[in-house]
């Protein structure tokens, strides 16, 4: 019996298919979701939405931040940005790096929920300048 993934960003559907397993980059570490796992939301990092068929990887998806609601037989990514590997660029992600930084040093660290915002925006310009170099 496989899990019922579906990839969704703030545009549209993008995928919505069966997998054997799909592993999600939560900011706790790396999730792999086989049919039956325990109910739960996750938050995501930037990192790769890898999709398992018959043991191996058929799929990466680059998300860049979002949820993740998991049930015994489903999973729904709720990415704030989806990305194909070869659509990432180093100097993209360079940009973002530096854009993110410029806003860590501007941020008022009491804010919690800005403070917060800013280091999710460093992580994931970080995974995706290192998702680009990846092979």
């Amino acid at each position: 019996m496989p899990v019922a993934l579906e990839i969704v960003s703030p545009e549209k559907l993008l995928l919505s298919r069966p997998v054997d397993m799909v592993v999600v980059p939560a900011e706790e570490g790396d999730i792999g979701v086989l049919p039956g796992h325990a109910p739960m939301i996750v938050t995501l990092r930037g990192g790769f939405a890898s999709l398992y068929e018959g043991g191996h990887v058929t799929t990466k998806l680059f998300v860049a931040g979002g949820f993740a609601e998991i049930t015994p037989t489903r999973c729904t990514v709720l990415a704030d940005e989806v990305h194909p590997p070869n659509e990432l660029s180093k100097a993209d992600g360079e940009r973002r790096l530096s854009e993110a930084q410029a806003a860590w040093e501007a941020v008022d660290k009491m804010d919690v929920a800005a403070r917060d915002a800013a280091l999710a925006a460093l992580q994931i310009a970080r995974a995706m300048i290192e998702a680009a170099e990846a092979p």
